[in-house]
């Protein structure tokens, strides 16, 4: 699915942008509305999961209703229609997030759910890294064609599908069986400690600061990268963030997350300083490729630090919970991105992401005890 998914999105921000004419704030607005989207979903998508016992249908339903939204991408000749199929796609991406996340950790043992999710995390961006190499070659064949591309996208979101149906299997694993029940009310949210909540006001100010990826292929193409290779943005930092995924997962089974949330803040600081201040394609893919890093000590570490701070049983709604308020944190963040690069402009934009990544460093001093998984409960 990130294969399809990634064809499209590495050259959606400069099909608007070029063939629809719709501003970069818009831009910032639809990005921004599709993942706020996918957040709101995965509260609702994660309780149920916990509630029923069904991890794989809220998975099948999610993976099919991204495939199903593909097709609309290159059919629209207006803003209207992609609006309306990003924000399907997320609704499919909600659906299926928190389930996926609480099953992982259904199924691993907690000794090395930090490579589990790290491993996750990378074959996730291995298919985000494969979807853009496609894309390029694919706009050679088509003479630079997008809406041909978009339609090729639809094969991999199909294939997806299939998958699920036959590979994937619900299984609950045997920690804290002995109290697990569904919950029955959404007050039973209230359970999750003050850790939890640490991590969920963390992860918010991360989100701040990490404003869409549209952004950075925007950025590259306004300092004269082809259009028929702005997905190479993408290939660039998810070339990092796979093969960095893995090993920072590893470390976060073995060193203080905080340490490690602190090295992803200040690789992200200086992602956005050399993309404020780069006035090259090449100096703009260091910014590119430093941004790829920070995802990588990051955000597997995000999913095992919400795995580690929830009940078994409120797994899955915890995923919600945390996904709901830093999705919105995104939609803020994109928003006021895209408005500042109108206004203002990009090296004003990129600014702005390395302050609010500044900030977040302060909460993550100051909190970071509170980071510290006891093993002894089991996680």
């Amino acid at each position: 699915m990130d294969v399809s998914s990634e064809i499209i999105h590495s050259l959606l921000p400069v099909f608007l942008t070029t063939t629809i004419g719709v501003s970069v704030a818009f831009v910032g607005l639809i990005d921004g509305i599709a993942e706020s989207t996918a957040s709101i979903v995965k509260i609702f998508s994660g309780y149920l999961s916990d509630r029923l016992r069904q991890r794989k249908l809220f998975i099948l339903l999610g993976y099919s209703l991204g495939a199903i939204s593909k097709p609309f991408f290159p059919l629209a000749s207006g803003v209207t229609l992609i609006l309306g199929a990003r924000f399907a796609d997320r609704i499919g991406k909600g659906l299926r997030g928190a389930p996926r996340d609480a099953l992982i950790a259904d199924v691993t043992p907690v000794p090395i759910r930090g490579r589990a999710y790290g491993l996750r995390q990378s074959l996730d961006t291995t298919g985000a890294f494969l979807g853009p190499v496609l894309a390029i070659a694919l706009m050679a064949l088509f003479a630079g064609d997008m809406r041909a591309v978009f339609w090729i996208a639809v094969v991999p979101a199909s294939l997806a599908v299939l998958l699920i149906v036959v590979a994937v299997k619900d299984q609950t694993r045997s920690e804290g069986t002995n109290d697990m029940r569904p919950p029955i009310r959404l007050s039973d949210v209230a359970e999750l400690d003050r850790r939890f909540w640490t991590v969920v006001v963390i992860g918010v100010m991360f989100s701040l600061a990490r404003f869409s990826e549209a952004f950075l292929i925007l950025k590259v193409h306004m300092e004269g990268l082809p259009v028929t290779l702005v997905p190479l943005v993408l290939v660039a930092m998810n070339i990092v963030y796979a093969l960095g995924a893995y090993p920072a997962g590893h470390l976060s089974d073995l060193y203080n997350p905080g340490r490690l949330l602190l090295l992803g803040l200040g690789t992200l600081i200086a992602a956005d300083l050399s993309l404020a201040f780069s006035s090259s394609i090449a100096g703009s893919f260091i910014g590119i490729a430093l941004w790829g890093a920070h995802m990588a000590l990051t955000q597997g570490l995000f999913a095992k630090l919400v795995a580690e701070h929830a009940p078994p049983r409120l797994r899955g709604s915890a995923f919600g919970v945390f996904n709901l308020f830093t999705g919105l944190a995104l939609l803020l963040a994109s928003v006021i991105a895209g408005f500042i690069w109108d206004h203002v402009g990009s090296v004003a934009t990129f600014l702005a992401g390395a302050g609010f990544a500044a900030a977040s460093g302060v909460l993550v001093l100051g909190w970071h005890r509170l980071l510290i998984t006891d093993k002894s409960n089991g996680g």
